[in-house]
């Protein structure tokens, strides 16, 4: 079989003056290029739905998880992998964060709930307390057979502590720097040294009262300041230096919890009862710096990103929101079917991850950006999308893109549940505006300062 092509020399097809008049010289400018603008906005358009295509935070749970409801939980401060829960049924576990397993499961750690865990300095001992009035130091790696000789497990537990008084744990934390921790017992604020089996300081009875401290936790730069949160709406500051305590604010509603930013240690952020997380600037304690919104039930939990400029939220609600430290909206809202409510939640050392213990057993991996992907990304791969989220920065400002760029699925009994409270604001809007209007005595008073009610020195 023979074939005919056509075949032409270049010498046909140009002419005969130097140059060839096919090439194009074009400007590569953009401000002289008529369609730049149109090109990138439709650019953007394809961008921000393809982030909102790929965007699948949920990673897996925990293998087996607990066998009751997740209450406690903690993160290493110098490694990757070491993750420990506690649950209500006083089981602490020890995972690795690698592959998702458990390393290590001590049953009968407490005879009640964990209520608090934390990591020491050396990033291998863990320090747990309970309802059951017991403090206990375990390990995260497990000993050698000559010193486990006395111990339950090779992981522990090495030390018990006591409560000097009747009553159970709430809280713990470990000084950043030095040898020592924390806890909020029903009555008291103690400090313990880990060599000592008494407390070195006992603080009671604070500022007139002796209700029940919640959360208790030290500043990461002030290394004698220690901040608490009690049961009667108050959070208040004590410094271990001197006998008395420096200075408190009591809120319109009960905080659940307290977390100081890691990158700004003079401000921290409480979740309330009110259903509202609240930024505040412990120099100036009179209003918020911030208000975030967006759950309709209890805040419970909190933590912030090691950068310290978002911090995520775990809600009676069953949702987790991620909320950026400037904006009083969450940028991202997640839940499964199946989450109930969320009692624990920790990103992990390198910001890419978060997790969540909640009421249904299991514990959760999240991923913090939404449509992230997970592994290696070639050079390719990273310049697409860089470029990509550049272009949705760019024009974020604009209708389509901010549409669906804050669109986001949520369970219908949420969405009742905030239009009602949406509609329950705008009554109370309405009523202060004709009490203002129609009663000289009346004035009209920002939300934020309304959510202190007084200072006491």
């Amino acid at each position: 079989m023979k074939l005919k092509t056509l075949s032409r020399s270049s010498a046909s097809t140009l002419r005969e003056c130097i140059g060839d008049p096919r090439q194009q010289h074009r400007n590569l400018d953009p401000t002289f290029h008529p369609h730049q603008r149109a090109r990138e906005y439709t650019r953007a358009v394809q961008s921000v739905k393809l982030d909102r295509m790929f965007a699948k935070p949920f990673i897996n749970s925990l293998e087996h998880g607990h066998r009751d409801g997740v209450t406690a939980s903690c993160c290493s401060p110098n490694a990757l992998v070491p993750f420990v829960s506690g649950s209500a049924d006083g089981e602490i576990r020890i995972w690795d964060l690698a592959s998702q397993k458990l390393v290590k499961d001590l049953p009968g750690s407490h005879s009640k709930a964990v209520t608090g865990l934390t990591f020491g300095n050396d990033g291998r001992s863990i320090y747990s307390c309970s309802d059951d009035g017991l403090v206990r130091r375990w390990n995260v790696y497990p000993v050698s057979d000559d010193e486990c000789k006395n111990l339950e497990t090779p992981y522990g537990p090495f030390t018990t502590y006591r409560s000097p008084t009747i009553g159970s744990f709430k809280s713990i934390d470990y000084h950043r720097a030095e040898p020592q921790f924390a806890t909020a017992s029903d009555s008291s604020v103690d400090v313990w040294s880990p060599e000592r089996s008494s407390p070195i300081q006992t603080f009671s009875d604070l500022w007139g009262n002796d209700d029940t401290v919640n959360t208790v936790r030290y500043n990461p730069a002030e290394r004698s300041l220690l901040a608490v949160v009690s049961h009667d709406r108050g959070v208040g500051f004590k410094d271990l230096r001197v006998g008395s305590p420096l200075k408190k604010m009591i809120m319109s509603m009960r905080s659940n919890c307290l977390e100081w930013n890691p990158m700004e240690p003079m401000n921290f952020v409480v979740g309330n009862e009110d259903y509202n997380a609240y930024a505040f600037d412990m120099r100036k304690l009179d209003q918020p710096t911030m208000i975030y919104k967006g759950h309709v039930s209890a805040v419970l939990c909190v933590d912030w990103s090691p950068t310290g400029r978002e911090f995520v939220t775990g809600s009676y609600d069953k949702t987790l929101r991620i909320f950026p430290h400037r904006e009083g909206k969450a940028r991202d809202t997640y839940h499964t079917k199946r989450m109930q409510r969320i009692f624990t939640v920790n990103y992990s050392a390198d910001n890419k991850y978060i997790l969540s213990g909640s009421d249904d057993t299991n514990i959760r991996l999240w991923k913090a950006q939404a449509s992230e992907k997970v592994g290696q990304k070639t050079v390719r791969e990273e310049k697409a999308l860089q470029y990509r989220h550049a272009l949705v920065k760019k024009y974020e400002h604009m209708p389509e893109v901010r549409r669906i760029h804050k669109s986001r699925k949520i369970p219908k009994l949420i969405k009742k549940q905030t239009a009602v409270k949406h509609l329950q604001k705008e009554s109370q809007q309405r009523k202060q505006g004709n009490r203002v209007k129609y009663d000289k005595t009346e004035q009209f008073v920002a939300e934020r300062k309304k959510t202190v009610i007084k200072e006491i020195e």
